[in-house]
């Protein structure tokens, strides 16, 4: 597994990076290519942040957490994305290794049943045609429906598609395709 370390506003010892690569290393197991893993560090309001993406092939697995304790943070957030995997199991069985939840004898100290998997019961279809437009044009046609999000063909990038959404801090988030 590669990995990235950010700290933003923070200066860490070296033992909290390989603490992290120790315990994000041992997700390298569930995945057939070689992942990367981009871990951010950030102290906020006395608050330990830990932010954790790891990409392998198509597939993208976030969790972010928060503790008074620096290694409590990246334990939970490792924990988090295993859980998001366990949980999605039967959906990710084609991307991830043929072994991945056989459970190894040292590893098996979870005593939490597995949570059965969710169904993606898609209850409603609509169709429109997604029009061409600047940034700004969609933001205006997104509060115009009072909407949270808004597709559209971004101009100003040639026609890709683009999506445009409310951020609950405040301000509005864009979505580009990069293809």
């Amino acid at each position: 597994m590669k990995f990235t370390f950010t700290d933003k506003k923070v200066s860490l010892p070296k033992k909290v990076h390989e603490y992290a690569e120790k315990k994000v290393g041992k997700l390298d197991r569930y995945f057939q290519t070689e992942a990367e893993a981009s871990v951010v560090f950030s102290v906020e309001k006395g608050r330990n942040n830990v932010e954790v993406t790891v990409r392998s092939g198509g597939t993208i697995l976030r969790a972010a957490e928060s503790t008074a304790d620096m290694f409590a943070s990246i334990d939970t957030a490792v924990a988090d994305i295993e859980r998001q995997l366990r949980k999605n199991k039967a959906r990710l069985e084609k991307r991830l290794r043929k072994d991945a939840f056989v459970r190894a004898a040292e590893e098996d100290t979870s005593f939490v049943p597995e949570e059965p998997e969710e169904e993606y019961d898609v209850v409603r279809t609509k169709r429109f045609p997604i029009k061409p437009m600047t940034v700004e044009e969609a933001v205006l046609q997104m509060n115009l429906l009072g909407h949270t999000f808004f597709a559209f063909k971004n101009e100003d990038a040639r026609g890709a598609f683009a999506v445009v959404y409310k951020r609950a801090n405040g301000g509005y988030g864009l979505i580009e395709d990069d293809g």
